[in-house]
């Protein structure tokens, strides 16, 4: 399909829903950390690297092998699929980004309303008192030799979701926004994490047009009214124009 669709779809929305996964932030230079074919899952067993199993076996070496790369995402910035949310909330439509990345891009590009369902790498969380910190501090600490434990006595871990672990409260309200949308746009998400992947078919079932602008096909193409094979950068740059947004 084409962009011309998209427009359309967009056109006559009062109540979009962002729905961003990894596919957006690929863009601004962050890898894909779950992608099989950049090689960390391939030479890293992801139970022991990313799960809460693993933190809690080796609290310090989880965080040598994350501070550093948590790190590289502060000089990170917004590309063209961020400002475009961003603009199209100034303009009332977009109701809320909720997204899988924890790189906080959202946010810098200037949107307001969104959802973080993975959390987010610039936090860090007690998982006794449940207080929170910069994660650059305690990746700090760690490195000078001290544990990773609050004042409580429980240890502190970087406030994203691990495999194992539960969704944060946001996801709830992540379900609410997608039962009261009127189009959910999905930007740069394999649809395959679970259960975040599950708020295209509910968006779906509750009445919403499916809008979804992938490289590669999905598993949930066929509810999409609009479907867009295509690379994002261009595509959403040429949708602004189209929508008459400013991308600043």
């Amino acid at each position: 399909m084409s962009l011309d669709a998209l427009e359309r779809l967009l056109s006559g929305a009062k109540r979009i829903v962002a729905l961003t996964g990894a596919g957006v932030s690929t863009e601004s230079g962050i890898p894909d950390f779950r992608s099989a074919n950049n090689g960390l899952w391939e030479e890293h067993d992801p139970m022991e690297i990313a799960s809460i199993g693993g933190f809690h076996r080796d609290p310090r070496g989880f965080y040598a092998f994350w501070g550093e790369r948590f790190g590289e995402l502060r000089e990170k910035r917004p590309n063209a699929t961020h400002r475009l949310l961003a603009a199209l909330e100034r303009e009332g439509a977009l109701t809320s980004v909720i997204t899988q990345n924890i790189d906080g891009l959202h946010h810098a590009a200037g949107s307001e309303r969104v959802l973080e369902v993975h959390g987010s790498y610039r936090r860090a969380r007690c998982l006794g008192c449940r207080a929170t910190t910069p994660l650059e501090d305690v990746v700090r600490r760690v490195a000078s030799g001290e544990a990773p434990e609050c004042s409580c006595g429980a240890l502190i871990k970087p406030d994203v979701v691990l495999f194992g672990e539960m969704l944060p409260p946001a996801f709830a309200l992540a379900e609410r926004y997608t039962r009261e949308c009127d189009v959910m746009l999905v930007l740069g998400s394999s649809l395959t994490v679970h259960p975040v992947a599950g708020l295209v078919p509910l968006a779906h079932s509750s009445g919403a047009k499916v809008g979804i602008v992938n490289r590669d096909p999905g598993p949930y193409d066929e509810l999409a009214e609009v479907t867009l094979h295509a690379e994002l950068g261009a595509s959403m740059t040429e949708l602004a124009e189209r929508l008459g947004l400013s991308l600043r």
